[in-house]
């Protein structure tokens, strides 16, 4: 076995294990909020990949979610729903 055939060998196994150690992580749940006293803003990391925006107007209790169309470059409205439906009744 010669050098190169060697150094090959190592970069391929060094690849395969970042590549198996990479999909075995598990992605953390990142939200930074900022709140003032009618409207809360969330962005989180969105379950089909990229990024989301949840608006909260507290007086209305209504909540709009925005999500970032990177193929349309543009932001699309994903849905708006009441506060209470989202979590249920307070107890």
């Amino acid at each position: 076995m010669d050098k190169k055939t060697f150094t090959i060998g190592v970069l391929f196994v060094t690849a395969t294990i970042l590549l198996v150690a990479n999909s075995l992580t598990v992605r953390q749940a990142q939200a930074y909020s900022i709140k003032d006293r009618d409207y809360q803003l969330v962005t989180t990391a969105a379950v089909e990949g990229g990024d989301s925006l949840y608006v909260s107007d507290v007086r209305s209790g209504l909540v709009a979610i925005f999500d970032w169309d990177p193929s349309a470059r543009k932001i699309v409205l994903k849905d708006r729903k009441n506060l209470a439906d989202m979590f249920g009744p307070s107890h």
